[in-house]
């Protein structure tokens, strides 16, 4: 008899803690503020891959999962073609694609990456704790991770999420 309103109570006391988060809709990341994970990409065709030591080279930089077949992917590429042009590192990571079709979509929309890679069995984003793409890292200088954003980034997002944890990444 006393179960019942027990059991509701944990459950209510669970919904209030977990709404208290600072962004309930955003998911967790163990990774962040530690350092980035290995770098485990093949090359792209003619493309340069990026290594761990690129991490690590005293400059902020993104890491970009993306992929040919991901809307969202071509949803959020003008805002990375705009942070590229003003001189953000971005690495990409082209997630259990097609070659031919991922430089298809290079060539259709344009190259913002400063070098970039293949994970074709994705290998490398198992231990980034990928949840899908598009999905993009702030890295600071050191090579910890700042922020981890699972989705498009939109202008709202780009303004709201992003350049703030560039700004924080920078001040590191």
């Amino acid at each position: 008899m006393i179960l019942p309103p027990v059991l509701f109570a944990g459950l209510a006391a669970l919904f209030f803690f977990g709404m208290q988060r600072e962004n309930p809709d955003a998911l967790p990341s163990a990774l962040e503020g530690r350092p980035a994970p290995a770098v485990q990409v093949t090359q792209l065709a003619d493309k340069n891959p990026f290594k761990d030591s690129d991490l690590r080279d005293g400059g902020v930089k993104l890491v970009n999962y993306w992929a040919s077949w991901c809307a969202p992917c071509r949803v959020e590429h003008p805002h990375l073609e705009t942070l590229a042009d003003q001189g953000i590192t971005i690495y990409g990571v082209n997630y259990k694609d097609k070659p031919d079709n991922a430089l298809k979509f290079l060539e259709e929309l344009g190259d913002p990456y400063a070098a970039l890679g293949a994970d074709a069995n994705g290998r490398m984003a198992l231990d980034w704790g990928l949840y899908g793409v598009p999905e993009t890292y702030v890295i600071d200088g050191k090579g910890q991770i700042v922020l981890r954003f699972a989705g498009p980034i939109t202008e709202k997002v780009l303004e709201s999420t992003i350049l703030p944890a560039i700004e924080e990444a920078r001040s590191r």
